[in-house]
């Protein structure tokens, strides 16, 4: 919950959660607008009611950037008090999102492509941009994902949240109908996401000729940090992009790290890690393989 403090006297007022998060919506929406950037306010209580019931409005705010967007969006948001919280790079497998905090409006998870989604990026938001929707936030008009479109979202979600997003898949796909699961299949062909599309479902099997199965396997069903970042390898589209991820996975998480010691990390701490990680991971194999 967000503070205000007000300029009369001194005071700081919580924040609801409910209402943090309309007002937030309605502030990063501002900001986008000032600078002409086209974004979408994806998952929380950007969803339609249909596909989520009223009372689940998430935690923070989630908005896709049209991808040319990303850069200034970032500025735009720094200049206004959010700071960065954690990086492309570092923040998930998939290097989707970056988060950054605001000591009242909380968090933002700025998303330059969602995962599972492997098409261009930018034709991929543009796609989706054809068929927005809109609801308004604080008074603010904020565009959303058309219904088919959210309804692939909360599906490619649940596929890397586990049990936290199994009422999302059981509302948005096992209790939809032939013609509404047909049509979210067809926008997942056409985003080229069947392989997350089938993690979620259970279908994974079926795509295991797939570049990028190994890692939906590994995120979709807890594979090890190993079986992770083996997985991350295969996907990667280019020879230079695998060898970025394996640089990556020589390096000490220092965000990570930074967020879990609630202070910045010294060099003894860093240097700990990094000899602490492969054993960590030989834990994890031998756990996997030990019955």
């Amino acid at each position: 919950m967000g503070t205000v403090q007000s300029e009369l006297t001194g005071e700081s007022t919580a924040i609801p959660l409910t209402v943090r998060l309309h007002l937030g919506r309605a502030a990063i929406q501002i900001v986008a607008d000032e600078i002409g950037a086209d974004l979408l306010h994806i998952k929380g209580d950007a969803v339609e009611t249909e596909f989520r019931p009223t009372g689940l409005a998430g935690t923070d705010v989630d908005v896709l950037v049209r991808p040319q967007s990303v850069g200034a969006v970032d500025a735009a948001l720094r200049a206004h008090g959010w700071s960065v919280y954690s990086t492309f790079l570092f923040g998930s497998p998939f290097g989707h999102a970056q988060t950054y905090s605001h000591p009242v409006w909380g968090y933002v998870d700025i998303h330059r492509i969602f995962p599972g989604i492997r098409a261009d990026p930018a034709a991929a938001f543009e796609r989706m941009w054809r068929g927005r929707l809109e609801k308004s936030f604080g008074g603010v008009a904020c565009p959303t994902p058309g219904r088919v479109e959210q309804a692939l979202i909360l599906v490619l979600n649940a596929a890397r949240s586990g049990t936290s997003a199994a009422r999302d898949l059981h509302r948005v796909w096992r209790s939809s109908s032939h013609e509404q699961q047909q049509a979210i299949r067809a926008l997942a062909r056409d985003l080229d996401a069947g392989t997350a599309f089938a993690a979620a479902i259970g279908e994974l099997d079926d795509h295991r000729r797939e570049p990028d199965y190994r890692l939906w396997k590994a995120v979709s069903q807890g594979g090890t940090r190993a079986e992770e970042w083996w997985g991350r390898l295969r996907a990667a589209p280019t020879a230079r992009d695998a060898a970025a991820i394996l640089v990556r996975s020589l390096q000490v998480n220092v965000e990570h790290l930074t967020h879990e010691l609630g202070r910045t990390p010294t060099r003894t701490e860093i240097a700990r890690e990094f000899f602490a990680r492969p054993a960590r991971g030989i834990r994890e194999l031998v756990r996997r393989a030990v019955p």
